[in-house]
């Protein structure tokens, strides 16, 4: 008689299995707990790191000889990248929201006029400050590079008219730090805990779900059952999915009433994507059970794919200050996305509108992680 690809008691009986394993595991019921309060004790001060080509979008009212050699200066700084020149303030203002933008300078149209007739004209820099390195830079380094260019300015002028420099024109800056006014590191830090906790709990957790059968040797028991690669994979997810989430909920409880990071934008947003990045850790750990024979080989395994993930995916280095290879290697880890998904929610209080990019590639990630994992289960011995 040919077995049913997907029996729905197969798949229950499989989850009721796995929630007793958990149930006599301590280490698996304790974790969630434990690990948030210690990671968010370790990681929740500032992590000091130092970035450049800070990614800047301009508004150039002026567009005149004098506007672009002001701009010219901010990317001769080599800590600004001017990347794009935009046509409104709105338009500035989006590639800010979606990440797009770190930084934004804003000059007049009245900018040349005021110059040339020895006024002081008012120029903008206006800074994403929930990254409060990249911001403390862009804030420090636009400083200088505006005071730099306007005591040029004077001095130039000083040779060609010969008046004093207390009469000779020069260039005001404002700055203005959005989301993060007062630059504190908790507030970029802790929502990138929440991420990684998440991530290292579902995937420590579901590293070893296949291993330990292998290991107490009850992997033969399932191996003379009818049950498929489909069901045992997802009903081991089951247990799982109910823990991680828990674990998530208890970091993100943590980081809103202990630490004082509220979300800004939408609860009910950040909970439903963060149940999407929950299957996603879920599958990289089942994935890692399907290759190692043992508990030591999955914590090789799994030090191999943590450790990339908390260096390169920004949740402490600024992404923008790495090597081009390097910054793209971070694009192949899942943790990238999820952590401008909960700091852009948190911070920004921005919508799903300017985190599709973001929600499509987690998506892409757990469908082809979990199917690789289904199909290099066998029920074998080997």
């Amino acid at each position: 008689m040919k077995t049913k690809l997907f029996s729905l008691q197969r798949f229950l009986t499989i989850i009721k299995k796995e929630f007793i394993q958990v149930k006599r595991d301590p280490i698996s019921l304790k974790l969630p707990i434990a690990m948030p309060i210690m990671m968010m004790l370790l990681f929740g001060y500032a992590v000091n790191t130092e970035a450049d080509k800070i990614k800047t979008a301009v508004f150039d009212q002026s567009k005149t000889q004098e506007s672009r050699e002001y701009i010219d200066k901010f990317a001769a700084s080599g800590y600004f990248d001017i990347l794009y020149n935009t046509s409104s303030e709105k338009e500035l203002s989006d590639l800010i929201d979606s990440g797009k933008a770190k930084a934004g300078i804003i000059i007049p149209s009245d900018y040349a006029n005021k110059l040339n007739r020895g006024k002081t004209p008012q120029t903008q820099l206006v800074i994403d400050g929930t990254d409060p390195t990249t911001a403390r830079t862009a804030l420090s380094s636009g400083l200088l590079v505006s005071e730099t260019y306007s005591r040029t300015f004077k001095e130039a002028a000083l040779r060609k008219i010969g008046v004093s420099a207390i009469t000779t024109p020069g260039v005001a800056i404002n700055t203005r730090v959005w989301y993060n006014p007062n630059l504190k590191s908790s507030r970029f830090t802790i929502p990138g805990v929440v991420g990684l906790i998440l991530q290292n709990i579902t995937i420590m957790l579901t590293a070893f779900a296949l291993v330990r059968e292998k290991e107490r040797s009850t992997i033969e028991q399932l191996i003379v059952t009818p049950v498929t690669s489909v069901e045992l994979i997802l009903g081991k997810l089951v247990p799982y999915v109910v823990i991680g989430y828990a674990g998530f909920l208890f970091a993100l409880s943590l980081c809103i009433l202990w630490f004082r990071v509220n979300v800004a934008g939408s609860l009910g947003l950040l909970l439903l994507l963060g149940f999407l990045f929950v299957y996603c850790s879920l599958s990289i750990g089942m994935l890692i059970s399907t290759f190692a024979k043992n508990q030591l080989q999955a914590m090789m395994v799994m030090v191999v794919v943590l450790l990339p993930s908390i260096l390169l995916s920004g949740f402490i280095f600024p992404r923008e200050g790495m090597p081009v290879i390097i910054e793209w290697l971070g694009y192949a880890i899942p943790l990238t996305y999820f952590l401008n998904i909960i700091r852009g929610i948190m911070l920004k209080g921005i919508g799903i509108g300017f985190l599709w990019n973001d929600v499509i590639a987690l998506g892409i990630f757990t469908f082809v992680i979990l199917s690789v994992a289904m199909l290099r289960f066998r029920k074998s011995l080997d």
